[in-house]
């Protein structure tokens, strides 16, 4: 039965789990299993140990990881969403959490722009109250999510990078974001180039998408700019998504 919750390979215990909640200090991972597979899992046990590297002053060997990974996974589960969680202060523990495989939203998203940075956003760290914040004040206001602006130039996402088409392939904000797992196995596939995007001009593009480990989603609309859905185009993001190979847990 999921969700499954294990610490360091084990059922948490309080001793365990309560630390972790005090102090919200940490970083993770999320990633999607299927056939237990991850696309990029290279990419997630990378970011794993450079994250902890920065926070804690110690790698974070991916063999232990994907061990971990595979321990909670059990001989019953191929298909699930996992997150990787590394929490505490002066003696942190790994978590991995396990639950139902999760899909990208079969419509369109409308995003609605915030002045909002996350604090050291090259790190997938943990105290994410300001995009979760943002995004449910997105929600209220009639969108699905929030998009992170700072200085009225585009950044990414509540929990996803954003790309734009502009007819020559796929452009992404050179901002200070989190360099997603997603968007960098399709830098790699894809037609790409960085460069700033200003709020003001998102109209000039002929359109928008959202990719993290759920998948790639059309975003229809930012704030009063509304963009005509290029199912060609996504589709053609979608088929290099879907070809990129996946690494066994």
């Amino acid at each position: 039965m999921l969700p499954r919750i294990e610490i360091e390979g084990r059922p948490p215990t309080a001793d365990q789990v309560v630390p972790g909640l005090l102090a919200n200090y940490g970083h993770f991972t999320a990633m999607q299993v299927r056939d237990r597979r991850v696309k990029g899992l290279h990419l997630h046990l990378r970011r794993l140990d450079q994250a902890n590297r920065e926070l804690y002053d110690a790698p974070l060997p991916g063999d232990r990881v994907r061990d971990l990974i595979s321990h909670a996974l059990a001989d019953d589960v191929r298909d699930a969403a996992v997150r990787v969680v590394v929490s505490g202060l002066d003696s942190p523990s790994v978590m991995v959490v396990v639950r139902p495989p999760v899909t990208s939203p079969a419509t369109p998203r409308r995003l609605m722009a915030v002045d909002y940075t996350r604090p050291l956003p090259h790190v997938k760290h943990l105290g994410g109250f300001g995009q979760r914040h943002h995004a449910r004040r997105a929600v209220r206001a009639g969108y699905d999510d929030a998009l992170l602006t700072g200085d009225g130039v585009v950044v990414e996402g509540s929990i996803a990078n954003i790309a734009f088409f502009d007819g020559d392939g796929v452009v992404w904000p050179r901002a200070d974001w989190l360099h997603g797992v997603t968007m960098q196995l399709l830098e790699r596939e894809l037609p790409s180039r960085r460069e700033p995007v200003r709020l003001a001009d998102v109209g000039r593009y002929r359109g928008a998408f959202l990719a993290n480990s759920i998948g790639v989603v059309a975003v229809s609309r930012i704030d009063d700019v509304e963009f005509t859905v290029d199912a060609e185009a996504l589709a053609r993001v979608q088929a290099v998504y879907d070809a990129i190979p996946a690494d066994p847990v």
